[in-house]
């Protein structure tokens, strides 16, 4: 466990999020690590005074994550990359590059997500 670490939940992960800011805290960036059972855990960082604060949200395979790019916008690129190189799913994100942010269309797995295929973009649209 890292120190100031706090576990949260799906249910309050954006009310968490925004008592952070309203707290003053900067938002760092979010990590990810897919866990053996198949969950994944999300660590979200944040500084505020030189301290580093945490949020650890574990969630099962194929939950979407409500985004927090609406509290902190530039949470979005974070929330993007997890989304093409984990193959998270993150609900409300204020800019959504499908995938496409490091990613070329062209590419028909998901790097880090064990051989997950990419969704046909015809079958997402179904």
């Amino acid at each position: 466990m890292i120190s100031n670490e706090t576990p949260i939940t799906l249910d309050n992960l954006v009310a968490q999020v925004g008592a952070k800011k309203q707290a003053g805290y900067r938002f760092v960036t979010l990590s990810t690590v897919a866990l053996e059972d198949g969950s994944t855990d999300i660590l979200y960082h944040f500084d505020k005074e030189m301290e580093l604060s945490h949020f650890r949200l574990n969630v099962p395979a194929d939950t979407t994550i409500p985004s927090v790019s609406g509290v902190y916008f530039s949470a979005f690129l974070a929330e993007n990359e997890v989304k093409d190189l984990a193959g998270l799913e993150f609900d409300g994100l204020v800019v959504d590059y499908n995938r496409t942010l490091y990613l070329d269309p062209s590419v028909e797995t998901i790097p880090l997500a064990n051989n997950l295929k990419i969704k046909d973009k015809k079958e997402e649209k179904e």
